[in-house]
């Protein structure tokens, strides 16, 4: 069974084939805002290194965020158009998730944080569990000082990831029982998604192309602006 998968939450473009699970093919480029310009040639060369045709795939599967409006909308929109033509289903899964799945064997709770930009982020909490991470909390967009506040009260030992931890590591540096996972587990991971992509399609756990929709959490900049002039 051949799967698609692909996330454009964050500035980076990261595409898999996998095959049962099993990823044949990994694209993972810091496009930084280009999402539009590199998503296509991305999937083309990977489909031309794999010699899988967009013919074969069983299914789709995108991360729909939260994250970038303008990256979110080019990835969910491509897997919507190529599920469409294809006639096949698409399993749609929050990105902050394919964060937190390869860490699981951290042995402490994680906490991913994208940077939502106006000193906010996009934020989850999970704890391991076997064969995974159970997610704790809501997906959430606010100040990073109410995040770090929460964490603090909270007391309990957890690993930072995601490429929003970066940006305000003065803020998260506050911490004392706080570890940063490192740049290497900034943006999803295409891999992650094709793993559990594939389980959900086994047990048909998929959605029709049309019912897809990024999980944007708050108005894009563009709206507010408007909305203010109003």
């Amino acid at each position: 069974m051949l799967l698609l998968a692909i996330d454009t939450a964050t500035p980076s473009v990261a595409v898999a084939i996998g095959d049962d699970g099993r990823v044949k093919g990994e694209v993972r480029l810091a496009c930084r805002r280009r999402h539009a310009e590199q998503l296509a040639p991305a999937i083309s060369y990977l489909c031309e290194q794999t010699q899988v045709g967009l013919a074969q795939l069983a299914a789709v599967a995108v991360g729909i965020g939260p994250g970038l409006f303008t990256g979110l909308r080019v990835g969910v929109t491509t897997a919507k158009v190529i599920a469409q033509a294809l006639r096949i289903p698409v399993v749609a899964m929050p990105s902050l998730d394919l964060v937190a799945y390869p860490l699981r064997h951290a042995g402490r709770a994680i906490v991913v944080v994208f940077d939502a930009r106006r000193h906010e982020v996009f934020s989850a909490r999970y704890v391991p569990v076997p064969g995974g991470v159970q997610r704790i909390s809501e997906y959430t967009v606010g100040p990073v000082a109410e995040l770090v506040a929460e964490l603090g009260a909270d007391g309990r030992e957890v690993l930072l990831a995601g490429d929003g931890v970066e940006p305000y590591r003065d803020e998260f540096a506050t911490l004392e029982r706080a570890d940063h996972a490192g740049p290497q587990w900034e943006a999803p991971s295409a891999t992650a998604l094709i793993e559990l992509a594939t389980g959900r399609v086994e047990r048909e756990e998929f959605t029709s192309p049309w019912d897809v929709l990024p999980l944007y959490l708050r108005e894009s900049d563009a709206e507010l602006a408007w909305a203010a002039r109003r």
